[in-house]
């Protein structure tokens, strides 16, 4: 049974929406023109040095984003990179060594800096929820709740800091939702949207069985619920997944025996409103996922800086 989504890595698609979104961040910051500042105080044949410096805890997303940036900007430097993505690091540890021309290092500082900060927060931020499930089986999975351009490079930083990818697009599973269901409901004529559960699951079976062999077996059915009555209707019908929403402690203990007992092969995802505080409680509860908008909405940028 499939019940898993792609998880992002670094390179293709994701180091391709990089470097889109590098132009852009150079075009903002130069405007087709020059690091007036930096020409007009810095020799043009001056060398120089500077490292990347943390300047808190936390973990490390995105360093091929520093290369991606020298390509884009045509620097010719020597880049001399000292920690992996993933990796804890300490205040005053050196993620990397630049060493080229002064001009050329100034003139990308912030570009380097605004890109490496925002991953390295949101890998930080992924890793606390992460800490938090310790001693229960339950994984935390991001949303598509992302700043728009940057979801294939946050989903990575996510994964950096140990949590797992939820689909990355509307490409690449199926979730049906409630405005799916009340949209069904409506087709058919129907008063109550839940009684729309089970035959927006076999619609979905047979939509993807149209597609092909390799489409059905390789996507994910998802469906969300938001009382244990849509998710009695939706478990016979062998969802990959069931997005319980907003459920209450006690709702998602009974959504879990209930699972136990009619579909044990589906898996059982918690969300809406998950917090520091409640998210542990979540988990015992045995659901099997977590989904939680706040590894990449909610984020604040790790402290970053160029040291000479």
């Amino acid at each position: 049974m499939v019940n898993t989504f792609t998880q992002l890595t670094w390179g293709g698609d994701t180091l391709d929406d990089a470097r889109h979104l590098i132009r852009l961040a150079v075009r903002e910051d130069l405007s087709n023109q020059q690091d007036w500042t930096t020409m007009a105080t810095v020799a043009g044949d001056h060398n120089g040095s500077v490292r990347v410096v943390s300047r808190e805890a936390g973990v490390v997303a995105g360093i091929g984003i520093i290369q991606a940036v020298l390509d884009e900007m045509n620097i010719s430097c020597e880049c001399d990179v000292a920690i992996a993505d993933g990796d804890r690091m300490e205040p005053g540890q050196v993620l990397c060594t630049l060493t080229g021309l002064t001009r050329d290092l100034l003139t990308a500082e912030r570009i380097i800096l605004n890109f490496l900060s925002r991953l390295c927060g949101v890998a930080t931020q992924a890793a606390r929820y992460v800490a938090l499930l310790e001693g229960t089986s339950a994984k935390v999975y991001d949303t598509r709740k992302t700043t728009p351009g940057w979801r294939r490079l946050e989903k990575y930083a996510v994964r950096c800091g140990g949590a797992v990818n939820h689909r990355t697009g509307l490409f690449d599973a199926i979730l049906i939702k409630d405005n799916h269901l009340a949209a069904n409901a409506q087709k058919d004529g129907l008063e109550d949207e839940g009684a729309s559960v089970a035959g927006a699951i076999q619609n979905a079976r047979d939509f993807l069985r149209g597609l092909g062999d390799e489409r059905a077996a390789n996507t994910p059915v998802e469906i969300e619920v938001d009382t244990l009555d849509q998710l009695e209707r939706a478990l016979p019908c062998s969802p990959d997944i069931v997005l319980l929403d907003n459920m209450t402690l006690e709702e998602l203990r009974q959504a879990v025996a209930m699972r136990n007992d009619l579909c044990p092969g589906a898996q059982l995802e918690a969300s809406g409103g998950v917090t520091f505080d409640t998210l542990h409680s979540i988990a015992e509860t045995g659901v099997d996922r977590i989904s939680v908008g706040a590894l990449t909405h909610s984020v604040i940028n790790l402290d970053l800086g160029f040291d000479s």
